[in-house]
């Protein structure tokens, strides 16, 4: 596995926690035709800005990270356990990893609750955040999902047009069981719908609705959407990947940044932004960053203390 450089470091104080902050310099985000490098400072910076609302999203939820400690155009590796040298202050959950036998393999993962353990992963050149959607308890049991998510994903030949035909479709299908979806441009290629639900029904009750919801998409619209992954299908249309609500599965935290050539981040929208599918594109950091300053958090209906959303039909 890759590890930092020997480095000094930088020791700063981030709201009465000590960190060591090494390599801010690293360029994380070579410059491009349409954007200037992004050192790892400037990341960190961008956290710093967002950070209630990033905070919303994974709070209470294990993180799993992927981390490009030589930034975007270098290795990566994603990563579960919590790495040699964490803070005692991050808060950790030990719960079996999915898929292994009950009790015999287990991942201990991060849970951060404040700007500083996002600083401290942004450090480790974590930079992209991936959650599920349930959540663990203040003993860490895990509670059922308290949102469904609905992943867009273009396939060769479509693009975030094609995502945003087929985002209105979902919002009107989910409209009509009662759930309200919000938009998330995914900040790589695809766009990401979250409705809040009630948390009161298990990952496989969530998981087999958001299938039933695919797949009457791929019924009725066979020209755009499809339901399979399988590649050959995919030409011109977009997946709608209802897996991502399996148990097992993490999906990129909105406001996360991404480790793609261009220094974007998953970016709350507004339905209007989708009407106008032809206009839309990837927000850099700097646009999202600015978005937040100006007009707040677009997904407060998914905090954390928010009002619990509906159960999802069944059958």
């Amino acid at each position: 596995m890759p590890a930092e450089p020997a480095d000094a470091g930088q020791v700063v104080a981030v709201e009465g926690r000590r960190l060591v902050l090494r390599r801010l310099e690293k360029v994380l985000y070579p410059a491009t035709a349409d954007t200037p490098a992004v050192t790892k400072a400037e990341v960190i910076g961008y956290v710093q800005a967002v950070a209630p609302a990033l905070l919303a999203q994974i709070a209470n939820r294990p993180l799993t990270r992927k981390r490009w400690v030589d930034g975007v155009t270098g290795p990566t590796f994603f990563e579960k356990n919590v790495p040699r040298g964490t803070p005692d202050w991050i808060r950790t959950v030990t719960l079996d990893a999915p898929g292994s036998t009950k009790n015999r393999e287990q991942v201990t993962y991060p849970v951060v609750e404040d700007l500083a353990g996002l600083v401290w992963l942004l450090n480790l050149a974590a930079l992209e955040l991936h959650v599920p959607q349930w959540s663990v308890g203040p003993r860490g049991g895990v509670r059922d999902p308290d949102r469904l998510v609905v992943d867009l994903d273009p396939g060769e030949g479509a693009g975030l047009a094609e995502c945003a035909e087929v985002a209105l479709a979902v919002r009107e299908r989910l409209a009509d069981d009662g759930l309200k979806c919000l938009p998330v441009t995914s900040g790589s290629k695809g766009i990401q719908l979250y409705a809040r639900i009630s948390g009161r029904q298990d990952a496989d009750v969530v998981r087999e609705y958001a299938r039933r919801l695919a797949e009457g998409l791929a019924r009725d619209r066979p020209e755009l959407v499809v339901s399979r992954m399988t590649k050959v299908l995919r030409g011109g249309k977009v997946l709608l990947d209802w897996s991502q609500n399996n148990a097992a599965k993490t999906t990129i935290a909105p406001y996360s940044p991404r480790g793609r050539t261009r220094p974007c981040a998953a970016a709350p929208r507004t339905w209007d932004e989708l009407a106008d599918g032809e206009a839309l594109r990837q927000l850099p950091l700097t646009e999202v960053a600015a978005r937040y300053a100006a007009d707040g958090d677009l997904l407060t209906p998914l905090h954390p203390d928010a009002d619990p959303g509906p159960r999802v039909p069944t059958g």
